[in-house]
């Protein structure tokens, strides 16, 4: 094939397209509010210090305090943290007494924090 300097290697060299692969393309792709919750999820997600949060919190189930002596952040820092990924629902809290112990949100959020990591590990 000649090469054509004027086009990138990731871009085709003509447009074309394949029907059946777009109708199958669309049909995985869910509504617009749909797209806008999971942006918003991993948006919460890609903050480091949310991440490492959630890393420990799919391991033990935490109180703030546990949070800020290991990770080193103040317990107002935790608790801000915390609440981002309480509004997206990706992690819960349950009353113990005084206290309130976060843990993910469900088993959905623990598969894709372990498929992301074990991603980035093999890479």
């Amino acid at each position: 094939m000649k090469e054509n300097k004027n086009i990138k290697d990731s871009e085709c060299e003509f447009f074309s397209s394949d029907p059946a692969h777009v109708k199958k393309a669309a049909a995985a792709v869910p509504e617009e509010s749909v797209i806008e919750t999971m942006a918003g999820i991993f948006q919460a997600a890609a903050d480091p210090a949310r991440l490492k949060i959630l890393l420990a919190l799919a391991e033990t189930e935490l109180c703030v305090c546990d949070i800020s002596v290991f990770s080193g952040f103040s317990q107002s820092a935790v608790s801000h943290h915390l609440r981002v990924l309480r509004d997206r629902k990706i992690v819960k809290y349950r009353r113990a007494g005084k206290m309130a112990l976060y843990s993910l949100e469900d088993e959905h959020v623990k598969d894709i924090l372990c498929k992301c990591l074990a991603h980035v590990k093999e890479g």
